[in-house]
């Protein structure tokens, strides 16, 4: 996949996802209900994202494919760095779909709710 792809993927599919850019203006974050759950470098080559994985899986992620690792200035223990190429499209669009159901279920109540009925 490449930018284009995952950002036309993230506003198709997923509710309420808002475009950011609150680093620099190569760093695209997608947010939902104010959270961030995917950054996106859009000059660095090959492409590179940064998921909200579950810890346990990001183990098992990181012995297994060697363009998984913990994600640079993020949380190793729950975001991932993920260079996409030579991965499946399956695979980056599960990453993404997990850390999008991540950052949802851990938006207060009245918040989660608004998202996934926008």
């Amino acid at each position: 996949m490449n930018a284009n792809e995952i950002l036309e993927y993230c506003l198709a599919e997923k509710n309420g996802v808002e475009e950011t850019f609150p680093f620099n203006p190569d760093t695209l974050v997608l947010k939902v209900g104010g959270k961030m759950f995917l950054l996106m470098s859009l000059e660095k080559q090959p492409l590179s994202i940064a998921v909200k994985t579950d810890p346990e899986w990001s183990a098992e992620l990181r012995e297994q494919y060697p363009q998984i690792n913990g994600a640079y200035h993020m949380n190793k223990t729950h975001w991932n760095s993920v260079i996409c190429e030579g991965l499946k499209r399956e695979l980056i669009v599960k990453l993404i779909d997990h850390s999008y159901e991540l950052v949802v279920n851990a938006l207060p109540k009245k918040i989660r709710e608004e998202v996934l009925n926008s």
